[in-house]
């Protein structure tokens, strides 16, 4: 190992490998002085599409503004409910809430963490609009099923996809398949900006205009707004950023798979390795384990000046926020995986004696 220290996240050595290029697309934009919606976010769009294989991709400034554009763009209104999952990062429901709807939460499948399809027709009423699946550290939540519900209900589905950037169910890239996807390209994940970034997708003509128009302030024509629209334009360096970054993202999938499987190679029969659908790829944006004595095991890694997080560990029906009428008791899949669930070192840069070190200290640990 020697004095390289482990990292959550490696982003550092991921940019020197491409650095000059990366270099260069920043000092492009510059150059050009085009720093709101200049040529690199257009180019940007237009690869994203094609890679997702859905015909429309609009950027926006962040993650969480996609969810908010997403339903505006369906005319989310006030009262409205949104079927969604407690066990995902807070922007899910915030956005809900800012928009004056609700929140209808459906607990999690014990082995995918992500909305227990089985348990999501009974919460629907005369008030629901529509369904917002997560696909969770990168595992596709089931759409099939999914989309029956909705296509049965006359419901909008909204992938929250801010997590899964490239994965895929079936045959389908996660982005395509909802009436509108959800991508985030915070610092972090898979797909990742240097700074804050999002973008919203959809096969729907008329939902990728309004979308365009409600990034830009409601507006197609300057000074001319035809709809309530926000101001959230994917800023022209950050997209540049990104195209660079596109195209290594199936290389970087490959190493977080690689990186998953060595994991499960040692901590199998140690600990509740990841589940992955025989039918998807799960591009582990996270690689969580679960453990009976999760806090203790967090303590002793830190003590080893290993990282490692947990998502989330209170969840969202709990939040003093966003509890609405839920109480303790109400979601108990949910409830538990919070309370044993942990995620470990996962980025393109880990190697083999990293993993080995991070799984060492996992066992004997766990052999106490």
């Amino acid at each position: 190992m020697g004095n390289v220290k482990i990292q959550m996240v490696d982003l550092k050595n991921q940019y020197l490998k491409i650095k000059d290029e990366v270099d260069n697309a920043i000092k492009g934009v510059i150059d050009s002085v085009q720093f709101i919606q200049g040529n690199a976010v257009k180019e940007f769009e237009k690869n994203t599409a094609e890679y997702l294989q859905c015909k429309y991709a609009i950027g926006c400034a962040s993650g969480t503004d996609a969810l908010q554009i997403a339903m505006m763009a369906l005319d989310i209104k006030p009262g409205d409910e949104i079927i969604t999952t407690p066990f995902t990062f807070v922007a899910t429901t915030e956005t809900i809430a800012l928009l004056g709807a609700v929140p209808v939460y459906v607990d999690i499948d014990e082995k995918t963490y992500n909305i227990d399809v089985n348990k999501i027709e009974e919460k629907i009423t005369p008030r629901t609009k529509a369904i917002m699946p997560v696909h969770l550290y990168g595992q596709p939540a089931e759409m099939d099923k999914i989309m029956a519900i909705a296509k049965q209900h006359k419901l909008k589905v909204i992938e929250d996809s801010a997590q899964a950037f490239g994965a895929v169910y079936k045959d389908k890239k996660v982005c395509s398949i909802g009436d509108i996807g959800c991508i985030s390209f915070f610092p972090s994940k898979n797909l990742g900006a240097f700074g804050d970034g999002g973008m919203v997708t959809t096969n729907d003509e008329q939902l990728a205009q309004k979308m365009r128009m409600i990034v830009n302030h409601g507006s197609k024509k300057k000074y001319y707004h035809e709809t309530l629209g926000v101001n959230s334009r994917l800023d022209t360096i950050q997209a540049a950023i990104l195209n660079v970054k596109l195209k290594y993202i199936d290389d970087y999938h490959c190493a977080r798979i690689e990186a998953a499987e060595k994991y499960n190679g040692v901590l199998k029969g140690f600990a509740e390795t990841p589940f992955v659908l025989p039918y998807v790829k799960h591009i582990f944006h996270q690689y969580s384990i679960r453990v009976k004595n999760r806090n203790e095991l967090q303590k002793f890694l830190a003590e080893n000046e290993i990282p490692s997080m947990i998502y989330y560990p209170v969840p969202l029906h709990l939040q003093e926020a966003y509890r609405y009428n839920y109480k303790k008791g109400d979601f108990p899949v949910t409830e538990m995986i919070s309370e044993d669930i942990i995620s470990l070192p996962m980025h393109t840069e880990l190697t083999d004696e990293q993993i080995e070190l991070i799984t060492g200290k996992i066992k004997v640990f766990l052999n106490k």
